[in-house]
């Protein structure tokens, strides 16, 4: 079973990229980010015809977050839970999607996940509320962990774990990605036992899933690790590889990002 994520940076703009994607790499769970669309105004019928079931969170002209499968999902929760605010008011921004999908002997369930950027990170609203997000997320997944089932936490978490995640680590110095208190949170979120499934399958250097569109990053593969598929332990146990889809960067009209997928053995 083939298990994606893609921040697609705008699904009308790229739907003729996503597509062929679709029919070309054919995964069975596709994680969206940054469709950019309203439920109604996504392109469903064109991804309807692949063979694939869609479900979506969005948000006119920013965020938003789908889940393209293959099988229907049995169960669908959208928006991380925990957003409400002292005033009472809920998370109004798109950034989080679930689905608990039937598998042999039991289900697996996949969130597709928008992590806020955060910067500037001197910003007194946008930093701290990315690691409030941050945190939600640590205290969603620690009680999902307690079902004890397959769980695939994949998305753009807008974080660099390690220096070696980035072409240079002195860029990112003062950046929201890679602050101490970032990659602080993100250990602490893996710490609840959730496995990176990239670095599960490789310690190679220069992998990346992100290259700005500004001063040839492509070209120069200055580019950043920020797209991560996170594994429940019963999740980690039948993962059997990883890739990440790098050749969709160099297609007409790209993404920022690339797909990075993960490859399952649930039979």
């Amino acid at each position: 079973m083939k298990i994606a994520t893609w921040n697609i940076n705008g699904v009308k703009a790229r739907i003729d990229s996503l597509r062929q994607w679709l029919s070309d790499s054919s995964p069975d769970i596709a994680c969206l980010q940054e469709i950019k669309s309203v439920d109604e105004g996504f392109p469903r019928l064109e991804i309807e015809a692949l063979g694939y079931h869609v479900e979506t969170h969005g948000q006119k002209g920013f965020n938003g977050v789908a889940l393209l499968s293959k099988i229907r999902p049995d169960e669908i929760l959208r928006g991380l839970p925990g957003g409400e605010g002292p005033d009472g008011q809920v998370d109004e921004q798109s950034r989080y999607i679930e689905g608990v999908f039937s598998i042999p002997g039991g289900v697996v369930r996949v969130a597709s996940i928008y992590l806020p950027n955060g910067n500037p990170a001197n910003d007194p609203v946008k930093y701290p509320y990315k690691l409030a997000w941050l945190e939600r997320l640590r205290r969603h997944a620690q009680n999902c962990l307690l079902l004890e089932e397959p769980l695939i936490l994949a998305g753009d978490y807008n974080v660099i774990p390690e220096p070696h995640d980035c072409f240079d680590p002195a860029v990112w110095t003062t950046d929201a990605l890679f602050l101490p208190q970032t990659r602080a949170a993100f250990r602490k979120l893996e710490n609840l036992g959730l496995v990176d499934a990239v670095r599960a399958t490789t310690d190679a250097t220069k992998l990346y899933s992100f290259w700005d569109y500004q001063a040839g990053a492509w070209q120069k593969n200055n580019g950043i690790r920020i797209d991560h598929l996170l594994l429940s332990p019963e999740a980690a146990d039948r993962l059997k590889a990883t890739v990440i889809e790098k050749h969709v960067r160099a297609w007409e009209k790209p993404s920022d990002h690339v797909p990075v997928a993960g490859i399952f053995d649930f039979g």
